[in-house]
């Protein structure tokens, strides 16, 4: 019995390690770049945070945080947080530029990207500074508040509501086809 414990654990770690590992990122450059010290843009490319607790996320979602923030399970949260920093994800685009991105993870995966588990993240207030931030496959409970570009929802219903605090934060959210708002989806006031 202890055995097959202990086996299933260690099988389930794997999962979730293979699932939320970075991918390879592609060789460096050859010739290296002079840094620019009146740009703004923080220079962040990160690994993945796992969490199982409310203290580990209030950490990877700050703008010292991970570009990915991984659930391994159900996480509550009483008070509100924010959603800081922009964030490299290690790819390029096609014309050889970083890529923005931003994501919380409310699933584990095998090592096929197949979902095995989805998670619920209960916040009263979570507010996304990050550009191009998205939640994912699963449940978040609370108020989401939206002030950076290209928020999405991908795969996950929102239990409460999504106000947007400009115009721009509203007109580039989307969510796909098997997303829901169970709430209002409107401007702030």
């Amino acid at each position: 019995m202890k055995i097959k414990k202990i086996f299933l654990i260690s099988l389930m770690a794997f999962s979730l390690i293979s699932g939320c590992a970075k991918e390879p990122s592609p060789a460096p450059p050859t010739q290296m770049e002079e840094p620019n010290p009146s740009d703004a843009t923080p220079d962040a490319v990160t690994t993945a945070s796992i969490v199982d607790n409310a203290a580990d996320f209030e950490k990877a979602v700050s703008n010292k945080g991970s570009w990915i923030i991984c659930l391994v399970k159900d996480i509550t949260i009483n008070k509100e947080l924010v959603l800081d920093g922009e964030f490299k994800n290690g790819k390029k685009d096609d014309e050889g530029k970083d890529i923005i991105q931003r994501k919380i993870a409310l699933y584990a995966q095998d090592a096929n990207r197949n979902i095995t588990n989805r998670y619920t993240l209960t916040i009263p207030k979570l507010t996304i500074n990050s550009p191009e931030a998205s939640i994912q496959h699963g449940t978040f409970k609370g108020d989401i508040y939206v002030t950076a570009k290209n928020f999405k929802l991908i795969d996950t219903i929102v239990e409460g509501n999504v106000y947007f605090t400009n115009e721009d934060a509203k007109s580039t959210f989307s969510m796909d086809e098997n997303s829901k708002i169970t709430g209002v989806q409107k401007m702030a006031e």
